[in-house]
C-alpha cells in the first residue's frame, strides 16, 4: 500500500468525552436519517490552529462544554485516516482537494453535570445525545468512519473504566 498524502485529507479532530462512570458522549447527528446517526464530536482544524485548540473549540461549538469542564486524558500521537465515499468525494473535490479526513483524537474526562451539555449553543450539529459504552460507537457511526472508531476504541478503552461511581443528573 502506498503512503497517504496528508495534504489530500482535511485535518480534523475527534473527541471521546468520558463521563466519570466510564461511558462516552454519543451525539445524534441533526438532520439525518437512517441507521447510522450517532457519533462522537468531531470537526475541522482551522488554519493557524493546533489540533488541541481545535478540539477545545469543537467541544464548545458542538456540545456547549468549556475546557474548564474536562481534563485531557490523552491525544493520539498519529493521525487516523478515513476516505469519503464516492458521492461525498465528488462534492468535496468540487470545492477543494480532499478525498477524506485525517483526525487527531482526544480522550477527555468530563467533570461537569449533564445539564452543562448544550447542543444549541451554536448551530446544532446534534439533535440528541446520551452516554453510551465506547465499544458500541463503531456500530452506530456511518460505515465509512467505522474503522477509525474501532481504532479509537482500541486506543482509548482504558479510559472507559471510569474514575468514580456517580449518578448522572439527567
Amino acid at each position: 500500500m502506498s503512503a497517504r498524502d496528508p495534504d489530500r485529507y482535511r485535518p480534523n479532530v475527534g473527541l471521546a468525552v468520558f463521563h466519570p462512570s466510564g461511558l462516552v458522549f454519543l451525539g445524534k447527528r441533526a438532520n439525518t436519517s437512517g441507521p447510522y446517526q450517532w457519533q462522537m464530536p468531531q470537526g475541522g482544524v482551522d488554519r493557524g490552529e493546533t489540533p488541541r485548540e481545535a478540539a477545545m473549540r469543537e467541544l464548545e461549538e458542538e456540545i456547549g462544554l468549556t475546557e474548564s469542564l474536562v481534563d485531557l486524558l490523552e491525544e493520539t500521537d498519529d493521525w487516523l485516516y478515513y476516505e469519503f465515499p464516492e458521492d461525498i468525494r465528488a462534492r468535496e473535490s468540487s470545492r477543494g482537494r480532499y478525498i477524506g479526513q485525517r483526525q487527531k483524537w482526544f480522550a477527555l474526562r468530563f467533570r461537569g453535570r449533564d445539564a452543562d451539555v448544550q447542543l444549541d449553543k451554536h448551530k446544532p450539529e446534534f439533535s440528541d445525545w446520551r452516554w453510551g459504552r465506547l465499544e458500541e460507537a463503531p456500530a452506530l457511526v456511518i460505515p465509512f468512519k467505522r474503522a477509525v472508531y474501532e481504532d479509537v476504541v482500541r486506543r482509548f478503552m482504558r479510559h472507559a473504566g471510569g474514575t468514580q461511581r456517580t449518578k448522572a443528573d439527567g
